[in-house]
């Protein structure tokens, strides 16, 4: 099964919305949503590794 990071993402950021209190503690919570934001949309867009194909190699005279 494949994680949905762009549902996740979504969810993390209507969260960070609601935490819109200038205190201390939603100040940090918000802080920490935003690392765990920016960790799933590199997850999200990330590529599979790309696959080298050697090419044969003419020899040398």
């Amino acid at each position: 099964m494949q994680s949905d990071f762009a549902a996740a993402r979504q969810l993390l950021e209507r969260a960070q919305d609601e935490l819109c209190g200038s205190d201390e503690t939603s100040q940090k919570i918000r802080e920490s949503l935003d690392l765990l934001i920016e960790a799933i949309a590199t997850a999200e867009y990330r590529r599979p590794p790309a696959e080298i194909v050697p090419f044969p190699r003419k020899a040398r005279l």
